[in-house]
C-alpha cells in the first residue's frame, strides 16, 4: 500500500482518500480533487511524471483552477490555491507511485452508464487513452507498463 489509501464516498460516489502520515494529505487532496474521476487528466499526470523522471521537461504546464503543480525530476510540488499556506513537496518516486496507484484505482471502478460519441466500443479509460495519444501525437509513456 502506498502513502494514500483510496475509496469511493458511498453518498456522493466521488473518490476519497486517507493518509496515515499527514505530510501526504495534500497529495491525497490533489489526487482526489484535481485528478478526480478524469482519465485524461490522470493520463496527463502520469505522462508528466514519467517525462521528468527521464530528464525531459513536462510536455506542458499543469492547468488547474485550484492547484499549482510543478513536476521536477526530484519532486512534485503542489500548492492548494484556495487554502493559504497549503503547499507540499513530495519526492518524485513517491508521487509517481501515488499517481500510478490512483490510475489503477480509477480503472478498477465500475463504469458509470453514459452514452459516448468517441469509441463507445471501448471502456472509457481505453477510449480516453486513444484520445490522449491523438491529442499529443505520441504513444503514452505508460502504454505497455501500466495499461
Amino acid at each position: 500500500m502506498g502513502v494514500v489509501s483510496l475509496g469511493i464516498d458511498p453518498t456522493y460516489g466521488l473518490p476519497v482518500y486517507q493518509v496515515e502520515d499527514q505530510r501526504y494529505d495534500l497529495l491525497g487532496q490533489w489526487l482526489t480533487a484535481d485528478l478526480d474521476r478524469f482519465f485524461l487528466v490522470t493520463l496527463d499526470a502520469l505522462a508528466m511524471a514519467d517525462d521528468v523522471a527521464r530528464g525531459e521537461p513536462p510536455f506542458e504546464e499543469w492547468s488547474s483552477e485550484n492547484y499549482a503543480v510543478s513536476f521536477t525530476p526530484s519532486a512534485l510540488v503542489i500548492t492548494n490555491l484556495r487554502v493559504p499556506g497549503a503547499e507540499g513537496e513530495f519526492p518524485a518516486d513517491v508521487a509517481r507511485a501515488a499517481i500510478e496507484e490512483y490510475w489503477r484505482f480509477l480503472v478498477s471502478q465500475p463504469e458509470r452508464p453514459a452514452v459516448r460519441q468517441y469509441r463507445p466500443d471501448l471502456l472509457k479509460w481505453q477510449a480516453d487513452l486513444l484520445r490522449w495519444e491523438e491529442k499529443w501525437g505520441r504513444t503514452h509513456p505508460y502504454r505497455g507498463r501500466l495499461f
